[in-house]
């Protein structure tokens, strides 16, 4: 799936690392790096601020019951989640 003229995992990778500040880290990130759990800057609080930059980029409503762990997994996993959204 793609926005714009970038895929969709681009630009949620460009928002992860955006919101978590890990530009350093940018190009490492790929559909299988591992976040919740690995990313340390991946925690309760900078998901809430990545639940509402996905919001807000994609005008789209993440209700609470649906952040989970397995959504989180990976950066492909996120990717789904957000091209769930979309959907």
């Amino acid at each position: 799936m793609e926005t714009g003229d970038a895929p969709l995992i681009d630009d949620v990778r460009d928002l992860l690392v955006k919101t978590l500040g890990i530009e350093d880290r940018a190009g490492t990130l790929d559909a299988a790096t591992p976040l919740f759990g690995t990313l340390p800057e991946l925690d309760s609080m900078s998901v809430l601020e990545l639940v509402y930059a996905i919001e807000q980029r994609f005008g789209v409503e993440v209700e609470g019951d649906e952040v989970t762990v397995e959504a989180f997994e990976t950066l492909g996993s996120l990717t789904e989640f957000v091209a769930g959204k979309l959907d």
